[in-house]
């Protein structure tokens, strides 16, 4: 396990230090010109209310009291970067959101509607390996005696097309499932089984129990398995379904499943809240509050990035090559023809950076001499392979490749940005440290690297390197996965352990950042934050930038450029408003251009202005203990989740 509080603590000291951009100077430059929207050397001032609908199917008002869930909702949210976190660094993006909740009881009639389409797609199959273990137990407090199987994009589907009077599923929606108490109930679990592994064609839908699910949601509109045909924003939660793996909520045996002192907090099958069950039934409307703040809200709807979202180029660039290099060591095995599908990589990552041009390019490297040394002494021995740098030794993956960059990167010149991938294929046998991870730079907590491996062992686990590929470039430009995030009212960063063990449940949802491995797409909540992050992004560097231009002798000459970025990011500041998140991005998208011509005219070259903006981050320390960031690295534990059969 890493540590990186103590790495390079001078340098980190350095980022921390915040210059000012003296507001006087600007004044003077600009004369009487005041702007609405555009906020030259500050952030973006991007507010959002966001309508959260929440729906209960099955659980009454006496069951679920709305006063006591309602008390354990925040009142909105504030994105931070959350790899700075872990420097000290609290860097916010310029957003704001408000919470507009929106609480509803489905009548019976559209209980019977509904609980009747789950009777009709419901599909007999024999009990999970965890239903049986849940039955095996001391303190169950009933058996399942038989189970049925439904189609999760099917309910969703439904859902979209059929919600109740007055819910508009265009907006973020939370529909809360309880069948268990009706006289047509079945036991069931949610299945989804359309996407195997690009590469290997192993169906984790199909050949795990552990993919037999009790949530589901996020499709987009043109999903190519699963396409709502038109935007919703749905997720369903259903505790009468299973019990499961993927939260563990099978097991109520034991409290505390790690062994740590401390309860592993989740939510079990709807029929344990009872007297003498596992949870009081007082327990439910809490647990369900709970699920809504810290899955839906937190991780799904209004999320914050794990890396800056602008990218670590001088400017937001328009177009990005993703730059692969496989270090072939896999005797017989050609990996990067065998298990890299480029279309699918570009198809996927393209929908998310939808204004950037993306291609991509691809070398074999040999896994000799320092690649395999520096390998091994991190996988091995936790030992760097240039002490001398004074980094720890996980570290050597980042410090041997930064000595490769200069003859692996060939596009400079032709693209604003070459993303650095290494993949690793490796021989049996050999240790591997995850599927793949998206490195920092050891310092402030910019993204740096993409790093994937494969092996046999991997392979037969059902991996290719495609969808690790897609997974870890969506974590370098700034997607969180939707089991960990950051509770912005608490100052919080948190994972699925101990108190926070049940925002596992945030991976039952079609989302590539998922671990749940049923899909390989991004979810309409990643689209979203996306388009969010990538507003306040180039609304900050038109901001940065235009301070520059208003302190140059010429700067009278981008005066017209600067008018229309200020109207620009009042139409962006205007839809992100509406919720059309796209128009927002674009937009803005569009303001920074004009502050970019705006610098031309007066003189000011772009890629100083943006350079110095980013050593100008509005940051500040933040004294929360948050944990280390290794845990962000995708691995196969065996104890994890992923990995169960």
């Amino acid at each position: 396990m890493r540590t990186r509080r103590t790495i390079l603590a001078a340098a980190a000291t350095a980022v921390l230090t915040v210059l000012s951009l003296a507001p006087a100077s600007q004044a003077t430059a600009t004369g009487k010109t005041r702007y609405t929207h555009l906020n030259p050397g500050g952030q973006p001032r991007l507010t959002e209310r966001v309508p959260v609908n929440v729906v209960f199917v099955g659980y009454s008002p006496s069951q679920v009291p709305q006063s006591t869930f309602r008390s354990g909702l925040p009142a909105g949210y504030e994105p931070a970067v959350r790899y700075r976190l872990f420097y000290g660094i609290e860097e916010k993006l310029g957003l704001q959101y408000t919470y507009d909740y929106r609480v509803s009881y489905a009548d019976h009639r559209y209980e019977d509607r509904f609980f009747g389409e789950l009777k009709r797609l419901a599909r007999p199959a024999p009990l999970t390996d965890y239903q049986q273990a849940y039955n095996e137990q001391q303190n169950n407090v009933l058996d399942v005696t038989d189970n049925h199987e439904i189609d999760a994009p099917s309910v969703e589907r439904w859902l979209a097309k059929n919600p109740p009077a007055g819910v508009d599923t265009r907006r973020n929606t939370v529909f809360f499932i309880n069948w268990y108490g009706r006289s047509d109930f079945r036991f069931h679990v949610y299945t989804k089984t359309d996407e195997p592994d690009p590469d290997t064609g192993y169906n984790f839908g199909t050949e795990r129990d552990s993919r037999k699910i009790i949530a589901w949601g996020g499709t987009t509109a043109r999903d190519e398995e699963n396409g709502l045909g038109s935007t919703r924003r749905i997720w369903f939660h259903d505790l009468s379904a299973g019990p499961e793996s993927w939260t563990s909520n099978w097991n109520v045996d034991e409290p505390d499943l790690d062994g740590n002192g401390v309860e592993d907090y989740r939510m079990p099958a709807t029929w344990e809240y009872r007297q003498g069950g596992y949870r009081e039934p007082g327990a439910l409307a809490g647990d369900l509050s709970k699920i809504t703040r810290y899955v839906a809200l937190n991780l799904l709807f209004t999320t914050s990035p794990l890396y800056p979202a602008e990218l670590p180029t001088a400017q937001p660039p328009r177009s990005i090559n993703l730059d692969s290099n496989v270090y072939e060591g896999w005797p017989g095995v050609d990996a990067s023809a065998t298990y890299v599908s480029p279309k699918l990589l570009l198809d996927e990552l393209r929908e998310l950076r939808w204004r950037n041009q993306l291609d991509y390019d691809s070398q074999d490297l040999p896994f000799t001499g320092d690649a395999e040394r520096c390998y091994f002494l991190a996988v091995e021995a936790d030992e760097s392979c240039y002490p001398e740098e004074g980094y720890p030794g996980f570290a050597n993956f980042y410090l041997q490749n930064r000595k490769e960059l200069a003859r692996t990167q060939d596009d400079q010149g032709r693209v604003d940005y070459e993303l650095p991938i290494f993949s690793y294929a490796l021989p049996e046998g050999t240790p591997v440290p995850a599927l793949g991870f998206a490195d920092d730079n050891y310092v402030d907590g910019t993204q740096s690297y993409v790093f994937a491996f494969v092996s046999p062992e991997i392979v037969e686990s059902g991996y290719g390197l495609t969808t690790t590929l897609i997974h870890e470039v969506g974590h370098h430009i700034g997607m969180s996965h939707p089991h960990d995030g950051y509770d912005s009212t608490t100052g919080v960063d948190y994972g699925p352990a101990d108190e926070f063990y049940f925002v596992n449940a945030g991976d039952e949802v079609n989302s590539m950042m998922s671990y749940i491995d049923l899909n390989w797409d991004f979810s309409q909540f990643d689209h979203d934050n996306s388009d969010r992050f990538l507003t306040a992004a180039y609304n900050e560097a038109a901001n940065g930038l235009a301070a520059d231009v208003l302190a140059a002798p010429r700067a009278h000459r981008a005066y017209d450029e600067l008018k229309e970025a200020d109207r620009l990011l009042g139409r962006a500041r205007a839809a992100l408003a509406d919720h059309q998140y796209p128009a927002a991005y674009g937009y803005a998208d569009q303001a920074y251009r004009q502050v970019v011509e705006g610098a031309r005219e007066a003189g000011v070259p772009a890629d100083r202005a943006e350079a110095e903006l980013k050593r100008n981050a509005q940051v500040a320390r933040t004294s929360v203990e948050l944990g280390d960031p290794h845990e962000f690295i995708d691995s196969l534990d065996p104890d994890s989740p992923r990995s169960q059969p």
